[in-house]
């Protein structure tokens, strides 16, 4: 039970860096003497200390380390990236035990870090509050075991089921499900919509209500039909252009070709190689209903006024599941689906 407590402790740590971390894992760590945390930390951001690094960092008494336990929510790395292996770290201060929440099935870790940990006559222990701590890197885990992004499809719906009024583009969610889709585009890597979408609406998608990272955005554009001067290719974000025209760099707009056939295996292709792990499909109707018909998504959003009536317009996707959650925000609700 006391690992539990303090692998939740990581959770904790760990979820302050949602968004924020991208290619790596979300991960926490604490140090426990004597049933006392002396010590914790996360990683914030690729490139800089990993969760380990910190949480020992922040001991102020490092000779208590050789009798204390390290927790972390995901398996000590055990190659060099931009940093060197946590694992070794670990071995060279010679704590007592280690314990790991999930183990890491990237092929770079994958149990060389507990290995090496055990090889230094450290006890570790593993999977604890596992699903939990898989969970907190759902977006991780699903890009290197199914070599594609974790797919989140979402759209605003009437309560007669249209998503905009003859055709044209109307407000469906209120400002408190605004604010929810600010904050779910802060916490996903990427965000995808298609050309009648860019279109009609214009979006700029990117974080304005809450604080956050402006996510990717990948426009699916076969024949270029939207021009440049469309908020989606402003600097304000990295753009990826899906086409079947040309591939080229501008700046941070990045234009790449694929064949119209297979459309979706080669475009998961594509966001596998540009190291997308999360993406957002925010586009209409025809977009949103290839990906329902594939089965290719992990979580679906449904925002519904069911107050307003529009009568005429685009219908809704069709998608026949239950919701695992329904969640309330005045006169409209959320429907979260998750596989």
């Amino acid at each position: 039970m006391q690992d539990e407590f303090y692998i939740k402790r990581c959770i904790e740590l760990a979820q302050k860096a949602i968004g924020k971390t991208y290619p790596n894992p979300l991960v926490g760590s604490v140090i426990v003497h004597n049933d006392k945390i002396i010590g914790e930390g996360y990683h914030h951001k690729a490139g800089e200390n990993h969760a380990e690094i910190n949480a020992i960092n922040s001991v102020k008494d490092k000779s208590l380390i050789p009798e204390s336990t390290i927790y972390v929510s995901l398996e000590p790395c055990a190659h060099y990236g931009k940093t060197p292996p946590c694992a070794l770290k670990i071995k060279e201060l010679g704590f007592k035990k280690v314990v790991i929440g999930a183990m890491d099935s990237h092929d770079k870790v994958n149990g060389k870090g507990k290995k090496i940990i055990q090889d230094a006559g450290i006890e570790a222990v593993s999977g604890v509050l596992e699903k939990e701590c898989v969970e907190l890197n759902k977006r991780f885990f699903t890009y290197h075991e199914k070599k594609r992004p974790y797919i989140i499809l979402k759209w605003a719906e009437s309560g007669d089921g249209f998503l905009d009024k003859d055709f044209k583009p109307t407000s469906i969610s209120n400002g408190l499900v605004n604010q929810f889709v600010h904050q779910l585009r802060a916490n996903e890597h990427a965000i995808l919509v298609g050309t009648q979408t860019a279109l009609n609406d214009n979006p700029s998608l990117t974080v304005r209500n809450v604080e956050g990272v402006n996510p990717v955005r990948i426009l699916i554009d076969f024949n270029l039909k939207v021009s440049q001067d469309f908020s989606i290719y402003n600097k304000e974000s990295k753009t990826i252009v899906i086409n079947s025209i040309k591939e080229e760099i501008q700046e941070n707009i990045y234009f790449i070709k694929i064949d119209k056939e297979n459309f979706l295996t080669g475009l998961m292709n594509v966001l596998y190689k540009e190291q997308i792990q999360s993406v957002i499909i925010e586009g209409g109707r025809f977009t949103l209903q290839q990906f329902i018909d594939e089965n290719l998504w992990d979580e679906v959003i449904i925002i519904k006024n069911e107050n307003l009536k529009l009568e005429n317009g685009t219908k809704a996707p069709e998608f026949n599941f239950k919701p695992n959650k329904i969640l309330n925000f005045r006169n409209n609700i959320i429907e979260k689906y998750i596989k």
